[in-house]
C-alpha cells in the first residue's frame, strides 16, 4: 500500500502502521493536485461564509456539535443533533446517549481551547481523551490503559 502496511503483531492483531509523513519523494500527481484544488476551493467559500455570517462561532458551535453526534453513533450511541440540542436549551432528560454526546462536545471544546498553549502532542490528545470518556462505560479500564488512573 502506498501510505502504509498491515503488520501482524505478537498479539495476534493486525494494525495499519502508517509510513512516514511527509513520503519520500512526495509526488503530487494530477489526482493529488486536483483534490487540493478542491480542498484550497471549499476553504474559500468557507472562509466567505465566516465573513457574512453574524456570529461566526455559533457555526463552528454547531459544526462541532453534528461532529460530536456523528463521532458518538460510531460508538453505537442514539442520539440526535435535536435531542442534544434539546437537551441543552430545555434541559430535558440526560440520557446515556446524550450524555457521550456531550463529553465528545466538552473534549473537542477543551482542545481547540488547549491548541492556544500545548502543540498537537500525546499529553494533550490524553488530556482530551480523559475528558471524552468521563462518565462513560468502560471509562476505568480505558484509563488505566492511558495510565490515567491508577488501580486499586
Amino acid at each position: 500500500m502506498r501510505s502504509g502496511a498491515c503488520v501482524k503483531q505478537i498479539q495476534g492483531c493486525l494494525p495499519f502502521i502508517p509510513k512516514p509523513l511527509p513520503p519520500e519523494p512526495l509526488i503530487i500527481d494530477w489526482g493529488i493536485q486536483e483534490l487540493l484544488s478542491k480542498a484550497d476551493r471549499a476553504l474559500g467559500r468557507l472562509d466567505g461564509i465566516t465573513e457574512i455570517l453574524p456570529n461566526p462561532d455559533l457555526f463552528v458551535s454547531m459544526y462541532i456539535k453534528q461532529e460530536a453526534v456523528l463521532s458518538s453513533q460510531i460508538e453505537g450511541t442514539q442520539a440526535s443533533l435535536v435531542d442534544v440540542l434539546e437537551f441543552e436549551s430545555k434541559g430535558t432528560q440526560e440520557t446515556k446517549d446524550i450524555k457521550e454526546v456531550v463529553s465528545y462536545i466538552k473534549a473537542i471544546n477543551y482542545g481547540l481551547k488547549r491548541l492556544d498553549i500545548l502543540p498537537l502532542s500525546l499529553r494533550l490528545i490524553k488530556e482530551i481523551h480523559q475528558i471524552l470518556l468521563s462518565g462513560t462505560r468502560g471509562v476505568k479500564k480505558i484509563l488505566v490503559n492511558l495510565g490515567l488512573h491508577k488501580t486499586g
